[in-house]
């Protein structure tokens, strides 16, 4: 397949790329700026662009097979109201952009990144795919991001919509930012650690997507998490046992919007969500359970 991927300089877009490189696929990556890691290989180019706008990047699309859309500004990071609008701004405009030059009447998958945000922090509810949305500001992002990936299915395009859960993966994503308190001793859940935490393996986020792009009867949303979901203070414990560290030094709830504003609310959210859909077209998950997934990180 020639696969676009959008945001194929960020964490996830980088080894996506690796990972579909290594299935035999022709890979075109586009992201503001250039991976650390470059590819030298005669099925993969990297195109530097700010897919926010409108530009010669768009006529890629007119002959892929697919597109997975990653694109979008990390949430990881203190608020503020221009930071808020980046975060909408490069998933909203990017989508927007992606569907306009999808081409009409055609084969093509569209695979569009979403949250598990989506869903609001709902407690314990369980959520599937059928949930409705919530009403935070990134559930409200998401919501529209999904909207605008819908569109391209007028255009007979099959739209798949990823829910990430947070994803976890070496040397970047979550991890980078979970690891170091727990190897300064200081590690331990967030709030009272009861929230739901919904998880997915970097390795089992990758043959999600390469499973999506090879069944075609797989559309609409997906919720692209663990299926054995796990509250904050169970994460805390399997990943301070899995680095030989203590995890009971809690994180106070009023101390972490403190020091992180609203963006502490993605910690202290509880999303209990369960991949229905992926499991119901028969998707098999290597890391099923939180332990084997976080050992297998700290192992490399």
């Amino acid at each position: 397949m020639k696969i676009i991927i959008t945001g194929g300089s960020g964490f996830v877009g980088s080894n996506l790329t690796a990972f579909l490189l290594g299935s035999g696929h022709h890979i075109i990556a586009i992201g503001r700026t250039e991976p650390q890691h470059q590819f030298d290989r005669e099925n993969y180019r990297f195109i530097t662009a700010d897919t926010t706008g409108k530009g010669p990047w768009q006529k890629e699309l007119a002959d892929a097979d697919a597109v997975v859309n990653l694109a979008g500004t990390s949430i990881f990071r203190r608020w503020t109201k221009k930071y808020k609008k980046q975060i909408y701004d490069s998933r909203i405009l990017t989508t927007r952009n992606v569907v306009e030059a999808l081409p009409s009447d055609t084969n093509l998958t569209l695979c569009s990144a979403s949250g598990a945000g989506y869903y609001g922090s709902r407690g314990d509810d369980i959520l599937k795919e059928d949930e409705s949305a919530g009403s935070d500001f990134l559930a409200g992002v998401s919501k529209d991001w999904e909207q605008e990936a819908m569109r391209a299915s007028a255009k007979g395009v099959r739209v798949a919509i990823m829910r990430f859960g947070v994803i976890l993966g070496k040397n970047g994503g979550a991890m980078s930012k979970l690891i170091p308190p727990f190897k300064m001793f200081v590690g331990g859940p967030l709030g009272d650690g009861n929230q739901w935490f919904p998880w997915l393996h970097l390795d089992d986020l990758m043959a999600a997507i390469e499973f999506v792009l090879d069944h075609q009867e797989v559309s609409g949303p997906l919720n692209f998490c663990g299926p054995d979901p796990v509250r904050n203070r169970e994460l805390a414990q399997a990943l301070g046992d899995a680095l030989g560290r203590p995890s009971f030094m809690p994180a106070p709830a009023f101390m972490i919007r403190l020091v992180t504003g609203e963006f502490g609310d993605v910690f202290l959210g509880s999303q209990r969500t369960l991949p229905a859909k992926l499991l119901n077209h028969g998707f098999s998950f290597k890391y099923p359970e939180i332990r084997g997934a976080i050992e297998a990180i700290v192992a490399h």
